[in-house]
């Protein structure tokens, strides 16, 4: 069986879900895309995913800010606004009944190319909108078990070449590290910073707890996650100290406690590492306050909407 931060409880629901291709619904067997749409071709696209809690999109507007930050830094014009793209998805949600425990995943290319090329001059549509959700709820077995990790040759890249920041899906390098770490008998691969300093993991960003301080990589080289940022609020809220810096492999051998942040996931503790048991190889302390610290966070979110 497949273990990581995206194992989910299996839901019979998603057999039948209604899936938004350019706000038209189509069955989940029968959603289609073009073969000469630019995110198939050459992985010219951005992608968003959202989390459904009883009836809140929760932090809808930082997930938005950070989709049309994206599709600004690879020249992508968004011929919609931000609450345009909002009713679509809620359009989507309630044409499947949808209310809690539900990820939204939200696909945007730059369109049908006249011919397979990367230029983007032969884009002859406007960009095509995706809209998948599921009833997804993250398996609890896999959350209080944690994850290992091995630490892949495969280094997050430089801001000069493909920024971590930017939700692409040109993702076959994170591909290649997470099937490095499979082979080496790891559920997911952490990933270093072309200076050789912790970065974040294939798909989810890494913390590490010492003498009880929150470390995580600066945002340099690292995937600029929502949770990752709601975690570090939480612990600013709370007198947590937490610090963005620059550490090694030498900092994660010996830390007391390690964990990873995700959308869907939230916060997952990590126990093994490269085949070192980090601390006492369990869910430890100050990883099960912070993540009910952020599941509190997302309560209050949805009490106020």
């Amino acid at each position: 069986m497949v273990h990581g931060t995206h194992n989910a409880l299996a839901d019979s629901r998603n057999d039948d879900i209604l899936i938004s291709i350019n706000g038209e619904l189509f069955k989940r067997n029968e959603a289609k895309i073009s073969v000469f749409d630019s995110g198939y071709l050459v992985g010219d696209g951005v992608w968003e995913a959202l989390r459904l809690h009883h009836g809140v999109l929760v932090f809808i507007d930082d997930h938005f800010n950070r989709l049309w930050q994206s599709a600004s830094t690879i020249g992508m014009s968004l011929p919609f606004s931000k609450q345009e793209l909002t009713d679509q998805v809620w359009n989507t949600l309630k044409a499947n009944n949808m209310i809690d425990g539900v990820h939204v995943r939200i696909m945007v290319t730059r369109g049908i190319k006249k011919t397979p090329s990367q230029d983007p001059r032969l884009t002859i549509s406007g960009p095509n909108v995706v809209i998948i959700p599921e009833f997804k709820t993250a398996s609890r077995e896999s959350k209080d078990k944690g994850i290992t990790l091995f630490t892949s040759t495969v280094r997050r890249g430089s801001p000069d070449y493909l920024d971590p920041r930017l939700n692409c899906h040109s993702k076959l390098h994170e591909v290649q590290a997470l099937i490095q770490a499979i082979e080496a008998g790891a559920d997911e691969a952490l990933m270093l910073d072309v200076n050789g300093f912790v970065s974040t993991c294939n798909a989810t960003n890494f913390f590490i707890v010492r003498n009880n301080e929150v470390w995580t990589s600066t945002s340099k080289y690292c995937m600029n996650g929502i949770t990752r940022a709601k975690v570090i609020e939480v612990c600013r809220m709370n007198n947590i100290s937490c610090y963005e810096k620059d550490f090694s492999l030498f900092d994660v051998y010996g830390a007391d406690e390690a964990f990873v942040t995700g959308t869907f996931g939230g916060l997952t503790p990590v126990t093994k590492i490269d085949g070192r048991v980090i601390g006492d190889g369990n869910f430890g302390k100050m990883t099960r306050g912070l993540s009910n610290l952020y599941e509190s966070l997302i309560k209050t979110t949805v009490n106020n909407e």
